[in-house]
């Protein structure tokens, strides 16, 4: 018992480091270092609530720990053997690597799509999802705001998926880096994005903070996460997006 408390320390650890890190680059260098030409390019006309982003790092703390102890929960299968995770890139072939990082990628996106829409069920809102949609004006610091019910929901995926896919420990570090800088510039209230590829046709189906700012600016709109096609082929996007 006291190792696995041990875990649960060492990834709130990691987890708090990389949330202040990523999300704190990128208000450094949009907000602070590029501010004259950040202001002309957000998205959202009203600006931060007063003591938002005290709030939204104060949320972000908890969720960070409920991310740990699941976290913990897959060291410690995985030292028992318990999961799908393996170690050599070629166990399953080389070709397998980027098709397990999709399936991994498209089976999240397809839960999340889902919880996200009973979320915005009214009785359910008000318990799980308002403080994340308190922050109508996103910033980076909103990329892991949730209540404790919402960051359990989020996380109890990716350890279900860690026990039935195969996935190699790098692919598996490489998706956890890409959830999280997807999550801040998502969040991030500017475009980052350079126009040709968000009107390529990769581009078209990738979200970006165009899309997820009509989604706190409407909230009955753009639920996707990665991927834009469950909103499409539902009739949730927004009108805004065409």
């Amino acid at each position: 018992m006291g190792d696995f408390i041990g875990y649960i320390f060492i990834f709130f650890g990691i987890l708090l480091i990389r949330y202040f890190a990523t999300a704190g680059s990128f208000h450094m260098y949009y907000f602070r270092l590029k501010k004259d030409s950040t202001s002309q390019k957000l998205l959202s006309r009203r600006p931060a609530k007063k003591n938002q982003v005290k709030k939204e790092i104060y949320w972000s703390i908890i969720s960070s720990a409920i991310f740990a102890f699941f976290g913990a929960v897959v060291y410690w299968l995985w030292l028992h053997d318990l999961t799908a995770i393996y170690l050599e890139p070629s166990a399953y072939g080389y070709w397998y690597l980027p098709v397990s990082l999709l399936l991994i990628l498209l089976c999240h996106e397809t839960y999340y799509y889902w919880l996200h829409r009973a979320m915005h069920v009214p009785k359910i809102y008000k318990i799980v999802h308002k403080v994340h949609h308190q922050s109508l004006t996103p910033t980076p610091w909103t990329a892991f705001s949730f209540h404790p019910w919402e960051s359990l929901l989020e996380a109890i995926i990716v350890p279900v998926l860690l026990l039935l896919i195969p996935i190699n420990i790098y692919v598996l570090l490489l998706y956890l880096i890409f959830m999280t800088f997807s999550s801040v510039i998502n969040h991030l209230d500017i475009e980052i994005y350079p126009e040709f590829f968000r009107k390529s046709a990769f581009g078209k189906l990738w979200i970006d903070a165009t899309h997820h700012h009509f989604h706190h600016k409407e909230f009955n709109t753009n639920y996707g996460l990665y991927f834009t096609f469950w909103d499409k082929l539902m009739g949730t996007q927004s009108s805004k997006m065409e």
